[in-house]
């Protein structure tokens, strides 16, 4: 018979880590996400081209990619509390540059700089996670963790931009660096060191640690099928609301609330799914969650003009397909590494993440096509097509995934999961 799973209970301090790394995912998620916002302001202010505006959004991807691959090699050789700290530290000196700003070139620096550090974050966040929470936990701790994405939504978002239409565009950086500064001291003095994985470590150069991640073939699997997760997410956001505007007729006025709806549905979907992510068979989640997201994506990308509550509808029905996808999915990619291989391989897997975002984003600009600044959007429903054919991609990836993960936990057949939580419960003891 098929037993259910039981979900292993948190500790106080366990909950202090997710709140930190949460809070220090919604800092660096919110400096991202506030450019594009932010766009029309700035580009008036330091008389940017258009083009030059999107160089200074592709900075901090591209830049955080590479940082993220040249620090790979190193990022197992640390403590993990350290490693973030030096981190954060170098983001928030990157996000007060931002707001320093005075012309394009320094811009471009701030952003690429920004990008350096605070795009390693994510990756060390997970590691830190796959260190402190069993396999059983980390199914709500994901979904605590990317509530970071809600929040920058429904708190960062509105309020950058309110502040920003007060006292200027540099305001929003401002206000991020000082949470950060916070965060900071909280890590300081709060969180103990992670560094058990130092004694698993073994001898080794940290380019060669690096080539050796690379080169064991379950990781590149997991590598994968994050990039193709990462290009299907990445390849309809940076049109989404011009395709809104143009398309289905939002008013820039409605924008934000719009925004704010799709912000507050994350926050309660969240937890939600990471819950079911620890109850029940974690591809099996991904695989229902993507046909969600495939369903809507195709209804969705053939709209014309439509009212506000429709769109509203659509956008909570979408971000349910998304997040309910990226929950089980990062549950299961983080428990491919060994433990002296976790630092790097997160690293590597960031990196992949943010590059292959970048080049579905650059790909999408020339799908897409529009004659004049307030023509409809044309070919967006190719995208929805383009996204279908890689979510299917990505699903056989992850479920050879999952295949991996049970077979690195010992576990036997699906239908006897309880007795899998028990060998990785007696693994994790010794």
């Amino acid at each position: 018979m098929k037993q259910k799973q039981t979900a292993t209970p948190l500790t106080g301090y366990q909950k202090f880590v997710i709140f930190i790394l949460a809070i220090t995912q919604f800092t660096v998620i919110l400096d991202f996400m506030v450019m594009s916002p932010l766009g029309d302001m700035m580009m008036k202010s330091l008389s940017l081209q258009t083009e030059q505006f999107g160089w200074a959004v592709s900075a901090y991807a591209f830049s955080a990619g590479i940082s993220g691959l040249l620090t790979a090699g190193f990022a197992d050789k640390f403590d993990r509390k350290k490693l973030l700290l030096f981190f954060y530290v170098g983001f928030t000196v990157g996000t007060f540059s931002c707001s320093l700003a005075n012309n394009y070139v320094l811009l471009m620096l701030a952003r690429t700089v920004t990008g350096l550090f605070g795009g390693v974050i994510g990756s060390i966040s997970m590691a830190i996670i796959a260190d402190i929470f069993s396999l059983q936990q980390r199914g709500r701790v994901m979904g605590y963790i990317q509530m970071g994405f809600g929040a920058s939504q429904v708190l960062g978002l509105p309020i950058g931009l309110f502040i920003a239409n007060h006292l200027g565009w540099q305001s929003p950086f401002i206000m991020v660096g000082m949470i950060a500064m916070i965060v900071i001291a909280f890590i300081v003095l709060k969180l103990k060191p992670v560094n058990e994985h130092l004694a698993a470590q073994q001898d080794k150069a940290p380019v060669r640690h690096l080539l050796a991640t690379f080169e064991k073939k379950d990781y590149r699997v997991g590598f994968t099928a994050t990039a193709l997760l990462s290009i299907g997410g990445f390849m309809m956001m940076p049109f989404g609301t011009a395709f809104a505007i143009n398309n289905l007729k939002i008013t820039t006025e409605q924008l934000p609330m719009l925004f704010m709806v799709s912000g507050v549905s994350s926050l309660i979907i969240m937890p939600i799914v990471g819950k079911l992510s620890d109850k029940m068979d974690k591809f099996t989640l991904f695989a229902i969650a993507t046909t969600w997201m495939m369903g809507v994506v195709l209804f969705y990308t053939h709209l014309s003009a439509t009212p506000l509550w429709i769109v509203m509808i659509f956008n909570v029905m979408m971000m349910m397909g998304i997040m309910s996808r990226m929950v089980p999915a990062s549950a299961l990619t983080m428990s491919v590494p060994d433990m002296q291989d976790r630092g790097a391989f997160m690293s590597i897997n960031a990196s992949l993440q943010q590059i292959a975002g970048g080049i579905a984003a650059a790909f999408a600009g020339k799908v897409v096509y529009q004659q004049t600044k307030f023509s409809p959007l044309e070919h967006y429903d190719r995208l929805g097509y383009i996204v279908v054919t890689i979510s299917i991609l990505a699903a056989i990836l992850l479920y050879r995934v999952s295949l991996l993960v049970k077979k690195k936990a010992g576990a036997p057949p699906v239908s006897s999961m309880e007795a899998a939580e028990e060998e990785i419960n007696l693994a994790e003891t010794i």
